[in-house]
C-alpha cells in the first residue's frame, strides 16, 4: 500500500467507534516507518502539538488492520502517554 492512500482513510477502533479521518502522516525518517496518523492537519496544529499527539491522533503500532477503513486496538495507557521527547522534536 501507498503511502499515500491511506489520507481520507476512515479510522475506527476495535471497538467500531468512529475517531476520525486520516488528514496526515507522522513518519520516523530514521527507522523508515509510519510514526502516527493525525486526524487533522499537521499545518493546522502547530500551536499545540501535545494536544493533537495526545487526542488527535493514533500511533501506528496500534493499527490492526488497513483496508477500506483503518482498524486500531483501544490505547493501553503505556501507548496513550505522549513523551517530552516526541513533543519536542515535532514542536522544532
Amino acid at each position: 500500500m501507498k503511502l499515500s492512500e491511506l489520507y481520507r482513510m476512515d479510522i475506527y477502533s476495535d471497538a467500531g467507534q468512529y475517531l476520525g479521518e486520516v488528514q496526515d502522516v507522522i513518519l520516523d525518517l530514521e527507522k523508515g516507518e509510519i510514526g502516527r496518523l493525525l486526524m487533522v492537519p499537521w499545518s493546522s496544529s502547530k500551536g499545540d502539538v501535545k494536544t493533537v499527539l495526545r487526542q488527535k491522533s493514533v500511533l501506528y503500532k496500534s493499527v490492526n488492520n488497513v483496508g477500506d477503513v483503518v482498524l486500531v486496538s483501544a490505547p493501553s495507557p503505556i501507548t496513550a502517554e505522549t513523551s517530552k521527547e516526541e513533543v519536542n522534536e515535532l514542536s522544532r
